[in-house]
């Protein structure tokens, strides 16, 4: 894939091309790398998604669009619109990056995207990269989820029982695996109220909270609904 199919891809045609040269150069192939243009697009790209989400919900408050930006300008969704250019099909990796498949990794991917919007932003100014991103973001943008949707598990969890005057859940750690740079925690989840126990497994104990409490949602709302 080449560069003019990445300008094609998102819109914009660089009247400096040596700027999307750099945003496409990953530091393990290049001391001259796109690092600092992804410092910069990260500013950018925040800034104009604050702007879409203030306007779209002017009734939310200051949490719940903090929330929805987080949620937009994710690595998870940067890495999906990347994805959806064939974005990584045009960065130039180390050989090692490329051995193990750097091209299609989140991180690099998300970074790379970042810093074509810097480099816009520098090539451009403004204007042209407001208008990429609201581009590329249309589907997300017309479709925003619901302050509800935006919390997690854990969160909503203890909405849940504190709203009926239960107490708040029991999170134990059962059984954690593998080795210190590499370990999987499975966690329980113990809500006293209803005697109910949920499990998560992930690779902290953190995220292996997260899924315990969302599995216990979802046992919760199936008893209510059985009820």
């Amino acid at each position: 894939m080449a560069q003019v199919d990445v300008e094609y891809a998102i819109g914009y045609a660089f009247a400096e091309a040596t700027w999307l040269t750099r945003a496409l150069t990953h530091r393990s192939a290049s001391p001259t790398n796109n690092e600092r243009l992804e410092f910069l697009g990260d500013s950018v790209l925040n800034f104009v998604i604050a702007d879409e989400v203030f306007r779209r919900r002017p009734e939310a408050p200051e949490g719940d669009l903090s929330r929805l930006r987080a949620n937009l300008v994710n690595k998870q969704s940067l890495a999906e619109i990347a994805r959806g250019i064939e974005l990584g099909e045009c960065i130039q990796l180390g050989s090692g990056e490329l051995k193990s498949g750097g091209h299609r990794r989140d991180s690099i991917l998300a970074d790379a995207l970042e810093a074509v919007f810097g480099a816009i932003y520098l090539d451009g100014g403004f204007a042209p990269v407001q208008r990429v991103i609201a581009d590329l973001y249309a589907n997300r943008l017309s479709d925003l989820p619901s302050a509800q949707e935006l919390k997690d598990p854990k969160t909503r969890l203890q909405e849940h029982l504190q709203g009926r005057g239960y107490e708040l859940p029991d999170y134990q750690v059962r059984e954690v695996d593998g080795v210190s740079h590499d370990q999987s925690f499975e966690v329980a989840c113990y809500v006293r109220a209803f005697d109910r126990s949920s499990s998560g497994r992930a690779g902290s104990r953190r995220k292996a909270e997260q899924r315990a409490a969302e599995a216990m949602l979802d046992t919760l709302t199936r008893d209510s609904s059985n009820g």
